[in-house]
């Protein structure tokens, strides 16, 4: 398999194309940081500085792909360059090369070369400076200060710089992505919520309607589809009443509507009566007292639900409906007379059941309902703490 090796950034290109072209135009001019060694050698004739400002030019190229490789390479060139009369644009370049290797380099490499530079530049000062007991050689060291430490330690500052703007990025990123999820939970949650209400506003009235409408049709006595025909028209009207509150509340957002009321066990006395219109014998024991309103809506659907059910699945006989309130905890309870083997008089999806656990469920507390004793108990302890009885 062929070695693939990347492209250069365009800058690269432009970085190395301009630092030759450079180099080579003082090289013509005779500009350079040294003078010659040997005076007997003309340096228009001397093309030694040409070589490594080419080799560094090409390393130019390599300063994001390959930035370590590069370095090394330049400065294999850089001591070359110091043998001979010497190129300005060379060392240009090959402090680019070492700024591009902490840039771009590995973590690892770019943490360590600034305190390689510094120790380098103190190194390359001190000790020609006490060998040779000669002040100027501490000059030296601020070559290499210049040279190697200065774009060493920039190149550190711009990568952390540059490092806390991507960490800025991706956790803006990330506060987007999670803002993105609450949405998306709050758009579920707020949906079962109107999925609730909507079932529980007319899953009972249309369970009537359809009770009574069987029982007009299947029955060839006027006095009794009379009867029924008005248990079916009171349904339709408080139905109908009661989809016009739920559009009213969606449609709450202007100023200049005031937003529906709320169901609460205040409208208990009334929900049983209404049961009682539609055939059910039901006994209310409603000693709660006052209750949270997150508690008291949930307490009011479950009953109401449950009277629903009543009246679609139970046996003729007593319904007793009891709230209680005890030890911080809202005790409701209704209770139907059941026999296993009885036609539904209403069809059902079993919405219903799911929709009062789920409700009971949201304020953390429990919910049962089954069999027990030749009866159909629906069993609810709601804490009586604030919360969220959507």
């Amino acid at each position: 398999m062929a070695l693939r090796i990347p492209r250069p950034h365009r800058d690269d290109v432009r970085i190395a194309v301009g630092g030759l072209l450079g180099g080579v135009l003082l090289w013509a001019l005779g500009i350079h940081p040294r003078v010659p060694t040997d005076p007997a050698v003309p340096w228009r004739t001397s093309w030694a500085p040409l070589v490594p400002l080419a080799v560094t030019a090409a390393c130019a190229l390599l300063r994001r792909t390959r930035p370590c490789t590069g370095l090394l390479i330049g400065t294999a060139a850089l001591a070359l360059d110091t043998v001979s009369v010497g190129s300005i644009v060379t060392l240009v370049l090959y402090t680019d090369l070492m700024y591009a290797a902490v840039l771009y380099g590995p973590p690892a490499t770019a943490r360590r070369m600034p305190w390689g530079t510094g120790m380098l530049t103190v190194l390359g000062g001190l000790v020609p400076a006490a060998v040779g007991r000669d002040p100027r050689w501490l000059l030296v060291g601020v070559a290499v200060g210049v040279v190697a430490f200065a774009p060493a330690a920039t190149g550190w500052v711009v990568r952390n710089h540059r490092d806390a703007a991507e960490a800025a990025r991706l956790r803006a990123e990330q506060t987007a992505l999670l803002a993105e999820v609450d949405r998306t939970q709050a758009v579920t949650a707020e949906r079962a919520r109107m999925a609730r209400e909507l079932h529980d506003l007319v899953a009972g009235h249309l369970s009537a309607i359809a009770i009574h409408s069987t029982a007009a049709l299947s029955l060839d006595d006027p006095r009794t589809s009379r009867n029924a025909l008005t248990v079916i028209r009171e349904n339709s009207v408080e139905g109908l009443a009661e989809m016009r509150r739920l559009i009213g509340v969606l449609r709450a957002a202007s100023a200049d509507r005031e937003p529906a009321a709320i169901p609460t066990l205040d409208g208990l006395t009334a929900l049983v009566e209404s049961a009682r219109a539609n055939g059910l014998d039901v006994r209310l024991d409603a000693r709660q007292g006052e209750v949270p309103t997150p508690v008291g809506l949930a307490a009011y659907r479950i009953v109401q639900e449950s009277l629903t059910n009543v009246l679609k699945h139970a046996a003729e006989g007593p319904v007793e409906v009891r709230l209680h309130r005890r030890d911080g905890v809202l005790d409701v309870r209704v209770s139907s007379p059941y026999r296993p083997r009885d036609t539904p008089r209403a069809p059902g999806a079993g919405a219903g059941l799911a929709g009062m656990r789920e409700r009971a469920a949201l304020l953390s507390g429990e919910f049962a309902a089954g069999p027990e004793g030749g009866r159909w108990t629906v069993r609810t302890a709601l804490p009586l703490t604030e919360g969220d009885s959507a």
